[in-house]
């Protein structure tokens, strides 16, 4: 199939693009800034925002499918603020939908949250259910995936913990942790997840699903920065940091101009990142055999 991946020179995406090329697919990554180096041979690159329906609507011409990864972080407050979550996650989904349908391109590839919902408590999992609702009341064959955290090379988790712990206590061996780190994950490698996509491409029993998708284990946020800096010989103390004063201290400081987080970051903690079932089995997979995040980082060491 030509395929066109939106959002492909960034993490996810450019494991995507190696994945659909090597299932023999030709591939086009569109981004903002297509230049990553990062890319294989072979997968062709196009400029593209989803906030401009002008600018990417052309790319979609021949092609037989497409997947949008396009999305801005949970973890920082945007630039622009909050709204801009609904500018990109979701206004751009519409125009990627409307790209596709006015194009002939069948087939899209959503990738969304877990708890995707459009009353949801923070702007990012609201933003991701207004994009689902698009997706799903388009005239395209979807699917949907709904991940937890995602870990790779490239991936943003292990630099978010240490820039976490930057902002709260620079220079010292403590580690403030709101709710004592509570927050649950079930974080997936990259190279579990992407095969997944190139299945859900190739075969029409997954249009029309939504699937949720977790890695083998969950883990707790303070068991996942315990674990980032034992891989790398290092000690620090975690302190608990009560939610009412990290809701205070993040609703303030995220008022600050440059501050990178806000209060929409004290609600995502209060959010577990875990499946109700994960759906991995829809896909053939056993979750024993997929990688855990500690023996990635055992031997990313």
């Amino acid at each position: 199939m030509k395929v066109l991946v939106l959002g492909g020179t960034g993490f996810v995406g450019t494991n995507l693009c190696r994945e659909l090329q090597s299932r023999g697919h030709s591939v086009t990554a569109m981004s903002r800034s297509p230049n990553s180096e990062d890319l294989p041979d072979g997968v062709e690159k196009a400029m593209g925002d989803v906030t401009d329906y002008d600018s990417i609507a052309g790319a979609f011409e021949g092609k037989d499918a497409v997947v949008n990864l396009v999305a801005l972080s949970p973890l920082f407050k945007p630039d622009g603020g909050y709204r801009m979550h609904d500018i990109v996650n979701w206004q751009g989904t519409e125009n990627v939908v409307k790209a596709a349908e006015s194009h002939g391109v069948s087939r899209l590839i959503q990738m969304s949250a877990l708890d995707a919902d459009p009353d949801a408590d923070t702007a990012y999992i609201r933003s991701k259910g207004k994009a689902e609702n698009a997706v799903k009341s388009s005239s395209l064959d979807w699917t949907i995936f709904r991940p937890s955290i995602i870990f790779g090379d490239g991936a943003e988790i292990i630099s978010f913990t240490k820039r976490l712990k930057g902002m709260f206590a620079p220079g010292v061996p403590l580690y403030p942790l709101p709710g004592n780190g509570k927050t649950r994950f079930q974080p997936i490698w990259i190279d579990d997840l992407t095969p997944m996509f190139g299945q859900a491409l190739e075969d029409d029993r997954h249009i029309g699903e939504t699937y949720e998708i977790g890695g083998p284990e969950v883990i707790t946020l303070r068991e996942l920065t315990e674990m980032v800096y034992e891989s790398e010989g290092k000690s620090i103390t975690i302190v608990p940091l009560p939610m009412p004063l990290a809701q205070v201290g993040l609703t303030v400081l995220g008022a600050v101009p440059g501050f990178p987080m806000g209060a929409d970051q004290y609600r995502s903690l209060k959010i577990d990142s875990t499946v109700r079932d994960n759906d991995a089995g829809a896909f053939g997979v056993d979750t024993s055999s997929m990688k855990t995040f500690e023996r990635y980082l055992a031997e990313r060491n």
